[in-house]
């Protein structure tokens, strides 16, 4: 026994520390990311002081760092592929942010649609796009002053090298699936689509060339989704994903993969990227067991009985109480076995799935040349998806 986790160990650190092929031209000087909770780094908890507590970060930054994850985002990983330090967001005045490789400006909660009174969050993608033209301004303004703040700002030449990461429109679909059908949904997303086109075509303006836009996971797998609208065995597939919320999130996709492919066409000098998340996380959740995990579709910090381990009315972390007893939403006891963390996210375990599938180039349209490697070496190493 000695010996086999002995070689185990071994098989793991090499596997963990050998270089990954990554498309060469997965490398830039700068990042600025837009979208919602599937990338904020921060952004919700400095800007309306939203409580994101333990035990959110307790994988990979052993407390709680701005994310609503055990540990890191799929944006944290495409960060360390190219070597650079996570994202900064940009409303948090607290830190002490080095800007120079990039900025974030996502922030959970946020839609592409302006928000309303009904928003969880204000920070809509058209402001995240105006943060953005702010930010440059001021970035020029200062370096034209003071020569010094280059190891802390992006330079200019970098504004238009830089890759700008889209993930929104989740929340979009999210939300109205409550009041509308699916009938509806497919006149409403057109919608949603302009409003991002308009977003894409302003930080064109502003110099923006190289676009990276992910598509939509499956809504309908999410614990919250089952629980809330898979109360019926026939809203359910053969996994047990609601769906509907399944079918709106495909046609949503196909419907950005075409508005991708246009701009494309409308502005040549563009190098615009759609990835298939969707396809991504799906083989994932149906295939969970080859890739070493145990729980498809439970969240691992959440209160309730199997499959989901889920309830509504207490969020991951909280202590409630609930028909006169005081529960907790606790984590489970090995994150790395779980594909789900909270109900609504992804563990750190997934997303390091997701991410690495997404270097592959397998799931980009223009498919990725890959021709040239980094030496990515995380910093953590998920023993449990080698056994």
């Amino acid at each position: 026994m000695a010996h086999e986790l002995y070689t185990l160990l071994i098989l793991a650190l090499i596997v963990s520390y050998a270089p990954v092929v990554i498309p060469s031209s997965f490398s830039y000087p700068a990042v600025f990311n837009f979208g919602d909770s599937n990338s904020d780094t921060g952004g919700l908890v400095a800007g309306v002081a939203f409580p994101v507590g333990p035990p959110n970060g307790q994988t990979y930054f052993q407390e709680p760092a701005g994310r609503f994850c055990d540990g890191r985002l799929i944006i944290d990983f495409l960060m360390e592929a190219m070597d650079h330090p996570f994202l900064s967001p940009y409303l948090d005045s607290v830190v002490d942010p080095n800007f120079q490789t990039g900025c974030n400006f996502a922030t959970g909660g946020s839609t592409v649609l302006p928000a309303n009174q009904y928003s969880r969050s204000l920070f809509s993608f058209g402001i995240q796009v105006a943060q953005f033209i702010r930010f440059k301004a001021r970035v020029l303004e200062l370096l034209a002053k003071d020569k010094n703040l280059e190891k802390y700002l992006p330079l200019e030449h970098f504004f238009k090298q830089a890759l700008y990461v889209f993930d929104v429109g989740q929340n979009d679909l999210d939300g109205a699936l409550y009041s509308r059908s699916e009938r509806q949904m497919r006149a409403y997303i057109p919608g949603i689509l302009s409003e991002f086109e308009t977003g894409l075509q302003k930080l064109y303006n502003e110099g923006a060339r190289n676009f990276w836009i992910h598509g939509t996971g499956p809504l309908g797998c999410l614990p919250r989704i089952i629980a809330t609208f898979g109360r019926k065995a026939s809203s359910l597939d053969q996994i047990g994903c609601v769906n509907a919320h399944n079918r709106v999130a495909n046609a949503f996709n196909n419907q950005l993969h075409d508005l991708s492919t246009e701009f494309r066409s409308q502005f040549p000098d563009a190098n615009v990227t759609y990835v298939d998340i969707f396809s991504i996380k799906w083989n994932l959740i149906s295939n969970f067991s080859q890739y070493g995990f145990k729980q498809p579709l439970a969240a691992c910090c959440g209160y309730g009985e199997p499959p989901l381990n889920f309830d509504n009315r207490i969020a991951c972390g909280e202590t409630k109480n609930l028909n006169g007893s005081t529960v907790t939403a606790s984590p489970c006891n090995n994150t790395a076995e779980y594909v789900n963390w909270d109900g609504n996210h992804y563990t750190d375990a997934a997303n390091r799935y997701v991410s690495d599938q997404i270097l592959s180039g397998n799931y980009s349209d223009p498919p990725l040349t890959v021709n040239g490697s980094f030496n990515y070496k995380p910093k953590f190493i998920n023993y449990k998806m080698l056994l």
